[in-house]
């Protein structure tokens, strides 16, 4: 029986890729970095410092890691501050606030540096519904591996099978994947075009689930 919802949190609660992939982009180009679409495209799911990490040693930047991960906070801070419009994707809160009514256990397990969830969180009035959180900063490497939904499994104290992962990302559902849980893929422009042929489930609006059918949609599947 599941009880256990993890979600993830760029392009799955809200559309920050966008502001994201501007951060990125105008960090590139002052350090002298061009970074093609295609390139790009792979970095979704990693942890800023493990990204920074992967290009340090690709191209041999001067910089030191927490330096680079500095100047992309900076730059994103300033334009997420900036940004009126940014707001939850649709139906997302609805399914959160569904699920913790029903008792489900929610559980946040995102890439993101926990300064950067922090500020998402407390923006929308979200905190209240995650009884864990799990930031991708915590760990050594980024998705695809999958130590940080099995930290959030662990946390839960549910065997994986009472578990699902929500997921909008490729490195994000293969990490689910390798972690041994069910996952539903989540399809939506803000993400791009991203590979979720491996989720167990993908939609593409949240109003396809609910804390009624998630049981019974799985075991469809």
């Amino acid at each position: 029986m599941i009880n256990t919802v993890i979600f993830d949190m760029d392009g799955v609660i809200v559309n920050t890729e966008p502001i994201h992939e501007l951060s990125f982009k105008k960090h590139f180009k002052d350090i002298g970095l061009n970074i093609s679409q295609e390139e790009y495209e792979t970095f979704r799911g990693l942890s800023t410092k493990n990204l920074y990490q992967n290009l340090k040693q690709k191209y041999g930047l001067k910089q030191g890691i927490e330096e680079l991960v500095q100047q992309k906070r900076d730059i994103f801070n300033k334009i997420f501050q900036e940004d009126e419009e940014l707001d939850l994707l649709p139906g997302v809160r609805n399914l959160i606030e569904d699920l913790y009514r029903n008792n489900f256990q929610v559980i946040l397990a995102t890439s993101s540096a926990r300064v950067t969830l922090t500020k998402v969180l407390d923006r929308f009035r979200l905190f209240p519904y995650f009884k864990h959180i799990v930031s991708g900063e915590d760990f050594p490497k980024s998705k695809p591996d999958p130590a940080i939904f099995l930290e959030a499994v662990r946390l839960s104290g549910q065997p994986k099978e009472n578990c699902i992962v929500i997921e909008d990302s490729t490195n994000g559902v293969i990490a689910a994947n390798k972690a041994g849980i069910l996952c539903v893929g989540y399809q939506s422009d803000a993400s791009g075009n991203q590979d979720l042929s491996t989720a167990n489930l993908i939609i593409n609006d949240f109003s396809m689930l609910n804390s009624n059918n998630i049981d019974s949609i799985f075991l469809i599947k």
